[in-house]
């Protein structure tokens, strides 16, 4: 079948690379977003998936507004549309261009995590499970017809970033299967139970900002789930404030004391431990302010802190 692909963010580029190699599809164009600004000289800079598609003598659309192009879009003659991670939400004009189908791949076990933080919204909230789900794109965020479903556990250890790199590499695998249906003619559609249905917005770095009086458990699930964007963080008081980054962190046993984010231990031998809403935190890899991501004990061999000390 003859493919457009519409992406910008990095999970979308396995599942471009499948397109490109199978003998099943022709990709016919891709469209994605604008390059933009990026590192601290703000440099504009492509996203990947129009350096990989460019690399591939592919035509590269990429429209401020794709509502704008729909007679561009319509001249790839497209049998399906694949959408992932694309960044604005497709007019139905854009949705009626494929002949077949505008598939959406969904970083969720839909209609868990709607929204543009699926990945990030499941480790915070404790799930076992996420996985990657195929659906018929319709008006709706995220809210049409279920093709394929693919389950996979998080584990303990999984931190956004590691997850999003999982998922990336297991959507090929659902989009195959998915393009099969839709190609045998009368593919599956399952109707999304809006009433088990959660969203998930746009993060902010200030989403970030560790509260001190949520348990242990919640600030550990958060400082993966955040990891590495938008990051986690707290403020170390004083006569001079410092910002203390958190990237990784875990639960330990022990009373903690009446005012949460007190550091109750902090020494190379038994570490950065601070209390919480419930529970105690261990702090293992840290950023001092200006300074380079360490093992909290590393930290402590050139800095005082002190137990007593609050962090806010």
């Amino acid at each position: 079948m003859r493919i457009l692909f519409i992406g910008t963010g990095d999970i979308g580029l396995p599942s471009l690379e499948w397109l490109l190699s199978t003998p099943k599809h022709e990709v016919v164009g891709v469209i994605t977003q604008p390059d933009k600004p990026a590192g601290r000289k703000l440099v504009l800079t492509p996203p990947e998936v129009k350096v990989r598609a460019l690399a591939a003598g592919l035509t590269v659309l990429q429209p401020p507004k794709i509502r704008h192009i729909v007679d561009e879009l319509k001249a790839f003659n497209a049998d399906v549309a694949v959408v992932v991670a694309y960044g604005q939400i497709l007019p139905k004009s854009v949705l009626d261009v494929p002949r077949l189908a505008c598939l959406n791949i969904h970083a969720s076990l839909l209609p868990r995590h709607r929204g543009a933080s699926p990945i990030q919204a499941c480790i915070r909230e404790g799930d076992a499970e996420t996985g990657v789900t195929i659906m018929f794109m319709d008006e709706g965020l995220d809210t049409g017809d279920i093709l394929i479903m693919d389950a996979m556990p998080i584990l303990p250890m999984d931190t956004g970033g590691v997850l999003h790199d999982k998922l990336a590499v297991a959507a090929p695998a659902s989009l195959e299967r998915a393009l099969d249906l839709i190609a045998a003619g009368n593919p599956p559609r399952t109707p999304q139970d809006n009433a088990l249905s959660t969203h998930c917005g746009k993060l902010k770095r200030e989403d970030g900002r560790l509260d001190w009086n949520k348990s242990a458990a919640e600030l550990e699930l958060l400082i993966r789930a955040y990891n590495p964007w938008p990051g986690t963080s707290c403020l170390i008081t004083g006569e001079k404030p410092a910002v203390l980054k958190v990237h990784r962190a875990t639960v330990i046993e022990g009373d903690a004391c009446p005012q949460p984010g007190t550091i109750v231990s902090a020494d190379p031998k038994s570490g950065l431990v601070v209390s919480c809403g419930g529970g105690l935190l261990k702090l293992e890899e840290v950023q001092g302010e200006g300074g380079k991501r360490l093992a909290a004990a590393d930290l402590l061999r050139g800095n005082a802190l002190e137990v007593g000390t609050v962090l806010a």
